[in-house]
């Protein structure tokens, strides 16, 4: 995808030399991120909710209570925006106007459609839980019945989409520079506890190297 491809509600119009339409470069930031916000309409009313999500090849794949409002809109095949962003770093100016942030965000537009086929939910939401951890899917219990048919999944085509992203240091006024005031990059990225094992897990069954381990990327 190149810009010349973008559809105008994908086209970055402010500060458009930090955009890039690379399909490639999307997918790595989707592959990193944890967290999506989803935004629809429903009778005129806007509404943007957090979901975890995963990427499947040339879509994303949502899921949520089969009885939510956006589960019930999305099988109606509703149009829906949907955006990742990496915060990378606060960036720390001289002046208050250049303070700004280093990130990477992908904004994914398109036509949703819901996952009905009990086999591809079932392949999807195992996509989804080792997007989340990687190794989880083989020791957890597969869904049953009851709660493959409670879980909704939707799947959008990643398609119409854009990247914007920042990085480097401040860009304070030339007539700045002299001011006695720290300037720079605080570095910021997803970090890591300990694993707490719950009531139930014995105290001889340790925590399995891929969540001992665990680790998502950083810029």
């Amino acid at each position: 995808m190149s810009a010349t491809d973008t559809n105008d509600r994908s086209r970055v119009r402010q500060a458009r030399e930090r955009a890039s339409y690379e399909r490639s470069a999307a997918y790595a930031i989707l592959d990193q991120a944890l967290v999506c916000h989803a935004g629809f309409c429903v009778d005129g009313q806007p509404f943007v909710i957090p979901l975890l999500h995963a990427r499947d090849g040339d879509r994303l794949l949502l899921h949520g209570a089969i009885a939510s409002r956006f589960q019930g809109r999305a099988a109606r095949a509703m149009e829906m925006c949907v955006t990742v962003t990496l915060l990378d770093g606060l960036v720390l100016a001289r002046s208050t106007f250049h303070h700004s942030a280093n990130y990477r965000c992908v904004m994914v537009f398109g036509r949703a459609q819901a996952v009905t086929d009990p086999a591809e939910k079932a392949a999807a939401l195992e996509r989804l839980v080792e997007h989340i951890v990687p190794g989880r899917a083989a020791d957890a219990r597969e869904g049953n019945r009851k709660e493959l048919n409670a879980t909704g999944v939707v799947a959008l085509p990643i398609e119409d989409f854009s990247i914007k992203s920042r990085t480097g240091m401040p860009e304070d006024n030339v007539a700045d520079l002299e001011l006695p005031i720290w300037a720079g990059v605080l570095p910021m990225g997803l970090a890591t506890g300990a694993p707490q094992a719950d009531a139930h897990t014995p105290s001889s069954l340790a925590a399995p190297e891929y969540v001992r381990l665990y680790r998502r990327g950083c810029a």
